[in-house]
């Protein structure tokens, strides 16, 4: 049993005394408190009024703060501007500054000799100090700075993908705060909205300097326990200990949660409150929802594009970190590989209109969408891990896009509906995606984009969160779709089944920059990127062309049967299936043999694929089978010889 660690006794004895200085005072109160009057303490007149207005102040500064604060949390968390931490320290500054003096402060502002208080009495007829609003202000100054630290550390902990995503789905600004953002930072927006409205409840020196003390218009509860006790100090104890009361509710309620996490994690989805266009989409069981019948009267909002056929060219010019140029026809599948860094997310994103490291001129069939923004452009995302709102069943979160874009909602549920079972996940319609394995959240995240009727898709690594099985059923699936599709589908892969199964062309990266863009046969053929090559399970050795083969980058010489003109830079691209592995040095027709050592074996569905180093050329992959594994005896260590025939070398300009 692991022996605890032992707290050391200087940090101890110091957290311990703070510990009393927090409860002593709180025990005082109980202490004193005449229980057996208590009663009576609070139900007199000017108690119960003063408790009125305290509530009636407090609220009103609730919903002030919510109405100002909650954009202006947004502001300071999401937007970059001139002067930003100037605002920030202007919100803090309520919170450290001594009330009085924030009194005061309001006092010179809006009082009849301020500086906007004339200007108020005499145009709008509004005169603040000791007024009942007066009292409001007060609280929502000192009090709001509460809501908007709590809300934007709760916005500055979600991540943008997914209010991203629901641009790209169609969604405006507003609507996208509305039904994406404020839904997923709603742990941290209650939380601030409670110690907001309790630090109103409570508020004192700011209240009396600027608001004054009248009953009955701006002598709140705290101000009430001021006066007791100069009259009373039993009936004072009373009410500190109702207004104590009130704050350790408020606290125990919180739990600690003054800055919760947006719900973005899969314990947090769990326990979302279904906010959105599509609150609760189970039954009461908390079964799926049935599917919809499918829609017969042939209306446009349940429609896809492929079915108006309307079709979509593409035609872009990408600067920035990624440069080039880029045109396809409708109905073009391309695939964009390439190692990370090389730009294929920067792409993505500058089609989408996200990122200020590259920008796109982007033209969709005889549109112009480079100056709309992105909810505007029609160009649909799904991000590497689906950015699925945790707060949306699947089927609310698949008619998002159809509903941001105006689809009445029942044409909306049918559409999305349809589309979930085409992917294989219509049973699962009415759950959340805290209820979903990592595959059915992917195939819900494709079936939402394709049934936005995008004219531009983009997937990003669809179907990495996919087994094999399902990987190969939702391939075939999105195939199928793809080929009747009006516009142009981007796919990110790093899968070269997915890149020759699903695309008409495969566009490489390298550095921002695009290596090569042909079919996926002549890709696969002469590939022009050595990552691409390894990418496909070919050796890919870079260098540069002698009049026999290849002088190797790494050091060592290739022949090759067809080299290149000597002196350009090239690659020599051998299938493992070419190279043949010997115990001894090989006599015969290869011209190209070295010894080696074996590195690793690993499989690859019925063989072997076998690593060797060697100290004369770069390492070199091997594929054999078992049995011929097993005949040489091959283990880790093991020395061998490689041979590769010079006819099966293809030596290809970079």
């Amino acid at each position: 049993m692991p022996t605890r660690a032992r707290t050391p006794l200087a940090l101890t004895v110091p957290a311990l005394l703070a510990i009393a200085l927090l409860l002593l005072p709180l025990a005082g109160i109980l202490a004193r408190t005449e229980w057996s009057a208590i009663g009576t303490h609070l139900s007199r007149p000017g108690t119960v009024e003063a408790l009125k207005l305290s509530l009636i102040v407090s609220f009103w500064a609730l919903g002030l703060s919510l109405v100002l604060g909650v954009p202006l949390a947004w502001l300071l968390a999401r937007v970059p501007f001139p002067g930003k931490a100037f605002v920030r320290s202007l919100v803090l500054l309520p919170m450290v500054l001594p009330p009085t003096v924030g009194g005061v402060a309001l006092l010179l502002a809006f009082g009849r000799r301020g500086l906007l208080g004339p200007w108020l009495e005499h145009t709008f007829g509004i005169v603040l100090p000791f007024h009942t609003s007066g009292a409001v202000l007060s609280a929502t100054f000192v009090a709001m700075p509460f809501l908007v630290i709590s809300l934007e550390g709760a916005l500055a902990g979600l991540r943008p993908r997914y209010e991203e995503t629901a641009a790209s789905l169609g969604a405006s600004p507003l609507r996208v705060f509305r039904t994406v953002t404020l839904p997923m930072v709603a742990p941290g927006l209650l939380a601030g909205a409670a110690l907001t409205w309790a630090r109103a409840l409570g508020e004192f020196g700011a209240t009396i300097t600027f608001a004054g003390n009248l009953p009955g218009t701006t002598q709140t509860l705290p101000l009430e326990v001021y006066l007791l006790l100069q009259d009373d100090p039993h009936a004072a104890t009373s009410v500190s200990l109702l207004l104590l009361v009130i704050a350790m509710t408020v606290l125990v309620a919180l739990r600690g949660r003054f800055s919760a996490a947006p719900r973005s994690g899969r314990t947090a989805d769990r326990t979302a409150s279904g906010a959105g266009d599509f609150g609760g989409e189970t039954s009461a069981t908390g079964a799926a929802a049935p599917a919809p019948a499918p829609a017969k009267d042939g209306k446009r909002e349940a429609e896809e594009p492929e079915e108006a056929g309307e079709r979509w060219a593409l035609r872009a010019e990408v600067d920035g970190f990624t440069r080039l140029a880029l045109s396809a026809e409708p109905g073009t599948t391309i695939a964009v590989v390439g190692p990370n860094g090389a730009g294929k997310t920067t792409l993505l994103r500058a089609l989408l209109g996200l990122t200020p490291r590259a920008h796109a001129a982007l033209t969709l069939g005889d549109t112009d969408v480079t100056e709309l923004p992105p909810h505007r452009r029609q160009v649909a995302w799904v991000p590497q891990d689906g950015a699925l709102f945790p707060h949306m069943t699947a089927l609310a979160n698949t008619a998002y896009g159809l509903r941001a874009r105006g689809v009445p909602r029942a044409g909306a549920r049918r559409a999305a509906q349809e589309w979930l079972d085409r992917l294989g996940v219509g049973h699962l319609a009415g759950r959340r995606p805290a209820q979903l394995s990592g595959g059915q959240a992917q195939r819900v995240a494709l079936a939402r984009a394709l049934a936005a009727r995008p004219r531009l898709l983009l997937l990003d690594e669809p179907l990495a969160a996919l087994d094999q099985t399902t990987r190969a059923r939702v391939r075939h699936a999105l195939r199928g779709h793809l080929a009747g599709f009006g516009g142009v589908c981007l796919i990110v892969t790093h899968d070269p089944v997915e890149a020759v199964s699903l695309a008409d062309r495969v566009l490489v990266l390298e550095d921002g920059r695009a290596l090569q863009d042909a079919s996926p046969a002549e890709v696969t053929r002469h590939p022009r990127s050595p990552w691409v090559a390894r990418m496909l399970g070919r050796n890919a050795w870079p260098g540069t062309a002698t009049g026999d083969g290849l002088a190797l980058a790494d050091g060592g010489t290739l022949v090759a049967a067809e080299p290149l003109p000597a002196g350009s830079e090239a690659l020599a691209v051998i299938p493992p299936e070419a190279v043949a592995v010997h115990r001894e040095r090989p006599g015969g027709s290869p011209r190209n043999v070295w010894p080696g050592t074996v590195q690793e074996i690993t499989a690859s569905g019925s063989r072997l694929r076998v690593l060797v180093t060697s100290d004369r050329v770069p390492p070199l992959v091997a594929e054999i089978t078992p049995q011929a594994a097993a005949d040489l005896g091959l283990a880790d260590g093991t020395p061998v010889w490689t041979g590769v025939k010079a006819t099966e070398v293809t030596v290809v300009p970079l």
